[in-house]
C-alpha cells in the first residue's frame, strides 16, 4: 500500500519564458503581458524582501519589469533561465534602491547634525557669561582703588586716557601705568595667556 497521495492540484506547466522574451524583443505586447504575469509575483517578492517598504517595493518592481521590457534583447538564453535573469535584475535594482535610501538618510543626518552643532545653546551661553562676569568682578576686587577705577572708566564707560586722568584728578602718566599694571593683574587672575 505505498500509493502517492497528491496534496494539491496538479501543476500546470507555465508559459515558455524564453519564447515570450523572444517575442517581446520583436515588440509583441501580448507576449510582454504574459511575461509580466509570470514574473511580477516573484520579482515583487524578492524586491520586498530586500527593500522592505511596500510602496517602494512596488515602485522598484515596476522599474524592473519596465527594464526587462526595454532590455529583453540583452537576455542570453545560454547564460541561464529567464526567471534567474529577471530576479538578478530585480535584486540589483532593489539593492541600488536601499543604498540610495541609506545614502540620502546619511546626508540628511549629517546635514541635521551640522545644523544642530552650528546652533548654540542659549542657556549654556548665559551661564558661561554669568560665570565670566563673576570672575571679572572677583578679579577687579584684587586691584588697587586707582587701578579698578581707571579700568572701569576706560573699559566700561568708554573714557579715553586723558578723560580718566581728568575724572580721577591724577597725572596722565600715573593713570596709564596703573591701567597697565591693572590689566596685567587681571590677565593673571583670569588665567589668560600673555
Amino acid at each position: 500500500m505505498n500509493s502517492v497521495v497528491p496534496l494539491g492540484l496538479p501543476r500546470r506547466p507555465g508559459p515558455d519564458l524564453k519564447e515570450l522574451v523572444a517575442r517581446v524583443v520583436r515588440g509583441d505586447q501580448d507576449a510582454f503581458s504574459a511575461l509580466y504575469d509570470a514574473l511580477a509575483g516573484p520579482v515583487f517578492g524578492l524586491v520586498r524582501r530586500v527593500v522592505r517598504d511596500a510602496a517602494q517595493s512596488e515602485e522598484v518592481a515596476q522599474e524592473v519589469l519596465v527594464e526587462i521590457w526595454r532590455t529583453a534583447a540583452r537576455y542570453q538564453p545560454e547564460r541561464g533561465e529567464v526567471m534567474s535573469w529577471a530576479l538578478t535584475v530585480a535584486h540589483r535594482r532593489a539593492v541600488d534602491r536601499v543604498r540610495s535610501a541609506q545614502a540620502a538618510a546619511d546626508r540628511d543626518r549629517r546635514a541635521a547634525e551640522s545644523a544642530y552643532t552650528a546652533a548654540y545653546d542659549e542657556v549654556a551661553e548665559q551661564v558661561e557669561g554669568r560665570l565670566e562676569r563673576e570672575q571679572v568682578r572677583r578679579c577687579l576686587k584684587t586691584l588697587t582703588e586707582l587701578q579698578r577705577e581707571s579700568l572701569t572708566l576706560a573699559y566700561y564707560r568708554g573714557y579715553s586716557y586723558p578723560e580718566v586722568a581728568q575724572v580721577l584728578g591724577a597725572p596722565l602718566g600715573t593713570v596709564k601705568t596703573r591701567m597697565r599694571d591693572g590689566l596685567i593683574r587681571m590677565r593673571d587672575c583670569l588665567g589668560v595667556g600673555a
